[in-house]
């Protein structure tokens, strides 16, 4: 059966995909039960109920567009801010039990994919693409996805089963710091500090984004240029060691996959540039917004090629799968807290800051009245976006 719109109907196509992501980002601004789903969901059920009604085309031109153009470009532009040197020293020690949870999340990944790989197909793809999202976020989500030319199909039942799971999540985590066993085998100073000074801060907004600032032409002029310029040379670059790496070993070929990753190229030099010339790229206003929105336009096209009979049947098993991610990635984090002697708040915030990101985990500090974690809070989980890609990639390459 064909679709009301046919798919060499390019204008027609870019109207409706942006005009979710802008309608997806609105709603989740305006309304609580908006922001508690997500834009994402909206736009991925946006395009899936359009396309599902066959109004727009499953496959089109416009949707490889965003694949392959769009969404390369939207990554240096999250990254833009993640100067190494100010991570490491501002954030040193939650950066420390951040980076356990990210080799939990690996884990998991690995325990998961054993325990229920017979059950489902391909879900080799999903532990990839979870590992980063589960140690960064969604542009690690993304950037994984197109690496591994992961079916959509796949994507969109992993993105309803990552965002249900979260939620669940969060309550857990918000509900520890009051369970008796918890306090009673874990530090607990803010806890304490709070419950004694009886208040408690109440996040209405992300604290990483409330600042509102004015963006110029020239910031956008100078944050798409900059994106061009450093996909451009990452592509080649990627290129390059793809041809020069020989394949005739797993050692070589292990090396040429992942150096010859666009992705994993991109990731590097942006993280570079960011670190030692953070000067100009931090001092760019404007680079996360037009970054998620492209995100936003990303998870529209995710949703068209999805059935909605494949997503119920995929979606509770890859539920299962996730939330073993995520157990072991928490049960690491608070093992390595014990060890290392660090606070139950610095393990919840840093479980959030893995598998929330850069929006959550600095809420959630805000909300508890943790004051003194809000701000390392946003730097471990930018530092995710960082490493994401990298345990992403190995995971895929050897899941795969």
């Amino acid at each position: 059966m064909g679709s009301l719109i046919r798919p060499d109907q390019t204008w027609i196509l870019w109207a409706i995909l942006t005009g979710l992501a802008a309608g997806s980002i609105y709603l989740e601004g305006k309304y609580r039960w908006a922001s508690k789903v997500t834009s994402s969901i909206i736009a991925l059920a946006g395009a899936l109920i359009l396309s599902n009604l066959h109004i727009i085309p499953t496959e089109s031109p416009v949707y490889d567009t965003v694949w392959s153009y769009i969404i390369p470009l939207a990554i240096p532009m999250l990254l833009f801010n993640c100067n190494m040197k100010k991570i490491w020293k501002e954030s040193g020690r939650l950066l420390g039990i951040f980076i356990i949870g990210s080799f939990g999340t690996a884990l998991g990944a690995f325990i998961g994919y054993f325990a229920l790989h017979k059950y489902v197909p391909d879900l080799g793809y999903v532990a990839a693409i979870m590992t980063g999202s589960y140690i960064g976020g969604g542009v690690n989500f993304v950037a994984l996805s197109d690496a591994f030319n992961v079916p959509s199909d796949i994507i969109a039942s992993a993105t309803v089963a990552d965002n249900l799971l979260m939620a669940l999540y969060f309550f857990v985590l918000l509900a520890m710091p009051s369970m008796p066993f918890f306090k009673k085998h874990f530090s607990h100073p803010l806890v304490d500090e709070v419950e004694s000074s009886g208040m408690i801060a109440l996040a209405s907004e992300n604290p990483s984004i409330s600042k509102k600032t004015e963006i110029t032409i020239k910031d956008i002029a100078f944050v798409i240029a900059s994106s061009f310029i450093i996909v451009a040379v990452s592509a080649e670059v990627a290129g390059l060691f793809s041809k020069i790496i020989p394949t005739g070993n797993a050692f070589s070929k292990a090396l040429n996959s992942l150096l010859g990753n666009m992705y994993l190229v991109l990731t590097t030099i942006t993280m570079l540039l960011a670190t030692f010339k953070s000067e100009f790229f931090s001092s760019l206003r404007g680079a996360q917004e037009i970054g998620m929105f492209f995100m936003a336009v990303f998870m529209a096209v995710i949703g068209v090629p999805a059935s909605l009979s494949q997503i119920i049947y995929k979606a509770p098993l890859l539920l299962v799968f996730c939330a073993i991610m995520v157990l072991i990635n928490l049960l690491a984090t608070l093992l390595g807290a014990k060890i290392c002697k660090f606070s139950l708040e610095e393990a919840i915030i840093a479980s959030n800051a893995n598998v929330g990101g850069p929006a959550t985990a600095p809420a959630m500090a805000s909300a508890k009245g943790w004051t003194p974690l809000v701000g390392p809070s946003i730097l471990v989980a930018v530092f995710g976006y960082i490493i994401g890609n990298y345990f992403g990639i190995i995971v895929g390459n050897i899941l795969i």
